[in-house]
């Protein structure tokens, strides 16, 4: 991923706007349509989210988040170094089921694969890393 951003935060719900607005400048500086901004947002937040309230049950952690594009294509992985967690492990919901019947959890994960064109998982040097890749 050539000229890679950074951005590296308190793993804190507070700090979701850095996030987002990290994501959307980097989208805008390559031409993302609005569609594909919002789509990187929704996804990087559902991931964000996972991480600020999860990942640190003893609080204190951080976030790290780094992006870039190349050949249209934007990257975004997000680390921490909570506990090993691989939200691509579980199957899909089935979403026929009504709420009421369906297991809970595995929806968020579920809607950020629908946003992007691939979604990883890796834990890696003591770290979560998702990665997230949308054609711009």
């Amino acid at each position: 991923m050539p000229e890679e951003q950074v951005l590296r935060i308190p793993a804190e719900l507070e700090r979701m706007d850095e996030v987002l607005d990290f994501v959307g400048s980097l989208a805008d500086a390559h031409g993302a349509t609005p569609q594909v901004r919002t789509q990187l947002r929704m996804a990087m937040e559902e991931l964000y989210v996972n991480v600020a309230r999860y990942a640190y049950p003893s609080g204190g952690g951080w976030a790290e988040i780094r992006g870039g594009v190349d050949d249209g294509v934007a990257t975004f992985r997000l680390i921490d170094a909570g506990k090993p967690f691989d939200p691509l492990a579980k199957p899909d919901p089935d979403v026929t089921l009504s709420g009421e019947e369906r297991e809970i959890g595995g929806l968020g994960i579920f809607m950020v694969k629908s946003m992007v064109d691939e979604v990883e998982y890796e834990y890696r040097d003591g770290c979560n890393q998702m990665t997230i890749r949308k054609q711009l």
